[in-house]
């Protein structure tokens, strides 16, 4: 039995914190994990940011409200999962993902949840299990699943490369480059084609 692991931010959505970094006016808080492989070290680093600019949880979910799926991913993810069964496996938290997945027709989403205080400001986050993408494909094959992933990003090669077969979409440059064994897609049609080949 296959199921299909999906990243989020670059794959179906735009990515939140590079909105948000547009929204602002802060240009640092571009940086996503194509840029910076520890996600850790990321997060911190864009709370770090948020807390000298006084920006808050409010701030952010304003900007996540005027976000709309890339196009196409809605018709892509609904004919996806006429064929299979499909878990959208994101770094993202519950309070940024709940607005896109109603735009996205509710699909299942594995992501976290940040710790968020009385006054609105971001003051930590709570990740579900340490490498989450990776640990979730594991745990789903180790209970009879057969997994095919995709994502853009250097935390999703983990559950892309530890499944049955596994695609870039969107990538950079960089990635494709330092991993040419990975088939590498642009369009959902294309994307669409490789995994109905494997099912």
């Amino acid at each position: 039995m296959n199921i299909v692991c999906l990243d989020m931010e670059g794959v179906l959505v735009p990515e939140i914190w590079i909105a948000f970094a547009e929204e602002s006016g802060i240009p640092e808080l571009k940086k996503t994990t194509r840029d910076e492989p520890d996600y850790d070290k990321l997060m911190r680093y864009r709370l770090d940011i948020l807390k000298q600019h006084g920006l808050g949880l409010k701030e952010v979910q304003e900007t996540i409200a005027k976000i709309e799926p890339m196009d196409g991913a809605k018709e892509f993810l609904d004919e996806l999962r006429s064929l299979t069964q499909v878990i959208i496996l994101s770094d993202t938290f519950t309070q940024f993902a709940g607005p896109l997945m109603k735009k996205l027709g509710m699909p299942t989403i594995f992501c976290n949840t940040l710790e968020v205080a009385e006054d609105g400001e971001i003051t930590g986050f709570r990740m579900r299990v340490e490498n989450s993408k990776l640990t979730t494909v594991k745990a789903l094959q180790s209970i009879g699943f057969e997994t095919i992933a995709s994502g853009d990003s250097y935390n999703d090669l983990g559950m892309i490369k530890a499944s049955k077969v596994g695609f870039l979409f969107k990538s950079t440059d960089k990635i494709k480059a330092d991993y040419p064994e990975l088939p590498a897609y642009e369009t959902y049609d294309e994307l669409l084609a490789a995994i109905k080949a494997n099912l």
